[in-house]
């Protein structure tokens, strides 16, 4: 029988006393950001917006909680505006919307910064065992994509450094029983044909770093045929797909045509739209997808919302975990009856 996993690619938005606190501690300047040494003022507050948010996963029953994710000014490009082998360019448009990043520029080698790994080790201690700890992480492919190389020269060799910084990344890690690698520009910025092939390399060599399950989450639209070919070779649990926005019919038609990993992670729940899903709702789609591929039996489904959630209200957001865990449980819910 399927497993449902309800859990969320992270990146949440901030308490709104947090986001006011914050406000005056860090100013509204590019150099206010986020940079790995923060005053004591800035950490606490953050320590204690990151208790509240895990605290709204337990609360609302979800199977795996993320950290949040609340430190990331520069979202998914932040394990690299906080190198110290990086320099911040100007803003940059963050993919299609209204959210902005510092350009991460590349000078120096990579090597491992264990920011992250702190972050997970304060929420893994929090959890105390109350739900399995997920870690998130920009794919390599994503994170690339989002940088300036102006230090090792071409494509490939600047994917592969990416990848090989993020596995250090991980090494460092605590306990953790997922790993969500965030591949939004898969979708958004599909590689070339030069650069398709080393991507699941790429991959590997960041859930190499692990012994937990690794999902490499894809959103805003469908995968072009080619991408998605060469991303089911990555030696990865799932492949999460983006079942509200864009090209459904594709999504179905890429699954059908070459495959799909043993689990699945479904972008049930629009990440940028106050509207929230019912359960019912979320539970419909994940049977919509489900029957669309009646040949294959999948041992875990992750179900989440499509892309980060960062873009909602915080009460909103809160509503969209609940729904989730709810679509979860449904089954569980009439047993009991």
């Amino acid at each position: 029988m399927t497993e449902l996993v309800a859990t969320t690619p992270g990146l949440f938005p901030l308490p709104d006393w947090a986001k006011s606190d914050l406000s005056d501690l860090k100013g509204h300047q590019k150099g206010d950001l986020i940079s790995g040494d923060e005053s004591e003022a800035i950490v606490s507050t953050y320590e204690n917006a990151r208790s509240e948010v895990v605290d709204d996963q337990l609360d609302a029953g979800l199977d795996r909680a993320v950290e949040g994710q609340l430190r990331w000014d520069d979202m998914i490009a932040h394990p690299l505006t906080v190198h110290d082998n990086v320099e911040t360019g100007g803003i940059v448009r963050y993919y299609d919307n209204n959210n902005f990043y510092r350009d991460p520029r590349v000078v120096d080698d990579l090597t491992p910064s264990g920011d992250v790994a702190a972050e997970l080790e304060q929420a893994s201690e929090l959890l105390d065992d109350a739900a399995p700890l997920q870690a998130v992480l920009p794919g390599p492919y994503s994170l690339a994509d989002l940088a300036t190389d102006e230090h090792y020269g071409d494509a490939e060799t600047f994917l592969s450094a990416i990848a090989e910084f993020l596995g250090g990344e991980v090494e460092a890690f605590p306990e953790h029983e997922t790993l969500f690698l965030l591949e939004p520009s898969l979708v958004e910025s599909a590689p070339d044909d030069d650069l398709a092939a080393a991507v699941p390399e790429a991959i590997d060599a960041v859930a190499g770093a692990t012994d937990a399950d690794v999902v490499v989450h894809t959103y805003f639209g469908a995968l072009d045929e080619k991408t998605y070919a060469h991303l089911l070779d990555a030696d990865v649990s799932a492949v999460g797909l983006d079942v509200v926005a864009g090209d459904r019919e594709q999504t179905v038609y890429n699954a059908s045509e070459y495959g799909v990993t043993d689990d699945v992670a479904l972008g049930l729940s629009d990440g940028q739209n106050t509207l929230v899903e019912s359960p019912e709702t979320l539970r419909e789609r994940v049977e919509w997808f489900e029957e669309q591929l009646p040949a294959t039996d999948f041992e875990t489904v992750y179900l989440s919302t499509n892309t980060e959630p960062f873009y909602l209200p915080v009460n909103k957001h809160q509503e969209k975990l609940a729904a989730l865990a709810a679509a979860a449980d449904l089954d569980a819910e009439v047993t009991a009856e």
